[in-house]
């Protein structure tokens, strides 16, 4: 039996609540195949960890952490500590030092889900955002001159390798050629005269190599524009760290709620752990109540069967999201039910083991 070892960064607010709900549907996954289990392994690390020890996580906590499968995170912040702080100090840390360069985040309406926008097919909205991770806007690189003076100067350099840039652009190419959709980057060449368009200068040569991918490229600005008026244009979409950022909480906004948006952190050559998390806050104004959305937890759950080889699985917890979604009885307060988040998931195990017995699933 292969064993899978997690590392689970349960993390502030209503993380360890919905963390442990996607973590009852991937044991859920393990009964049905003797062939893997999973083995989870509980760090404490986040912001309550912060205020009693000054520190997000152990000053070894990468060396910690190199042992392992994959990374399961809740979400990090909570009032009294920096925001700059609860992201730079864990999350980026882990993002940088495992070069987890590929940030994957489905812009998918699936089956029972509302969206914000009208007259709009559930089959239009079905994007796949392929977000450089690594470098970028992110890199935080930059200075502070002159601090509190009437002088004072910031500067916050943006870095774009060649190398960073390259490999972003062909995982993505590669991702259209192997699911034959269309490609589309989107940047701001317009206005950012070195960063952008070296960025489009790359994805042009990238794009010689893949004649069979039909491409776009649009600026930053039209594309949310577009992402609004017409989605079907967009299919697999490859952009930097934080145009990616803001164009996937706005794909969350048409694509159910930010309750149903998941999040990938790949290492493709599995150098290193991947992490796997929703993209949602920590909302701590409702932790402890029990009522908060584990969907886009256990969708990226979905997210790490497909990373480790399982996609039938993968598909299988995606199609039971799809079905309790579809059936309307068993939801969340942010999504108009009364359900509490251990209940939802409960219906998530139900319907899994249904498919399977009913023998719909090939296992």
């Amino acid at each position: 039996m292969k064993k899978l070892k997690i590392a689970v960064i349960a993390g502030d607010g209503v993380g360890p609540e919905v963390i442990d709900e996607g973590i009852k549907v991937l044991n859920k996954v393990a009964e049905i195949d003797s062939t893997f289990q999973f083995d989870f392994t509980y760090f404490p690390w986040g912001c309550e960890f912060y205020t009693k020890h000054g520190k997000m996580m152990d000053d070894d906590g990468i060396e910690q952490l190199k042992a392992f499968d994959a990374i399961y995170l809740g979400a990090v912040g909570f009032p009294g500590v920096p925001d700059h702080i609860s992201l730079w100090d864990l999350l980026l840390k882990i993002r940088k030092s495992f070069d987890q360069y590929v940030n994957i985040r489905p812009v998918t309406l699936l089956k029972g889900a509302k969206t914000a926008l009208q007259d709009v097919k559930r089959e239009d909205i079905n994007m796949l955002f392929i977000r450089e991770n690594s470098e970028g806007e992110y890199s935080g690189a930059g200075d502070w001159l002159f601090k509190g003076q009437d002088h004072e100067v910031v500067l916050q350099n943006s870095v774009f390798s060649r190398k960073g840039t390259e490999r972003i652009i062909r995982y993505a190419f590669e991702t259209a050629k192997k699911e034959g959709r269309t490609l589309t980057s989107i940047s701001k060449g317009n206005a950012l005269n070195y960063s952008m368009v070296f960025w489009d200068q790359v994805f042009e040569e990238v794009s010689a190599e893949y004649p069979e991918v039909k491409t776009a490229s649009y600026l930053v600005d039209a594309a949310a524009m577009l992402m609004i008026k017409d989605p079907k244009r967009f299919e697999v979409v490859v952009t930097s760290n934080l145009f990616g950022d803001i164009l996937t909480d706005l794909g969350a906004a048409i694509a159910g709620g930010i309750g149903l948006a998941a999040g990938a952190n790949i290492n493709p050559e599995r150098d290193y752990p991947s992490m796997f998390e929703p993209i949602h806050g920590s909302a701590p104004d409702i932790a402890g109540r029990g009522i908060a959305n584990p969907l886009a937890t256990i969708w990226s759950a979905s997210q790490m069967l497909d990373f480790f080889g399982y996609e039938e699985y993968g598909k299988l917890v995606l199609e039971a999201i799809q079905q309790l979604l579809v059936e309307g009885q068993v939801l969340t307060p942010d999504m108009n039910g009364t359900s509490s988040t251990s209940e939802v998931a409960d219906r998530i195990i139900e319907i899994i083991a249904s498919t399977v017995s009913s023998n719909r699933l090939n296992v």
